[in-house]
């Protein structure tokens, strides 16, 4: 990934989800969101689930439910 731009919203793969940081993965998700990211290890499947019980994916750029 050297040399990408990380973008809110930005879909990712899973090899680059385990090659990046816990800061470089909450860049991804929105700001409105970042409270709830629980840290890269409760993330195993590339997702975390927010207050309302939707779920926000790193492999998709986006909520699950879209």
């Amino acid at each position: 990934m050297a040399g990408r731009r990380l973008r809110v919203g930005q879909a990712i793969t899973p090899e680059e989800f385990e090659e990046l940081s816990e800061e470089e993965l909450a860049r991804l998700v929105p700001r409105q969101y970042r409270d709830y990211f629980p840290g890269k290890d409760a993330c195993g499947d590339g997702f975390f689930y927010l207050h309302d019980g939707t779920a926000w994916s790193f492999y998709k750029g986006g909520f699950l439910d879209d």
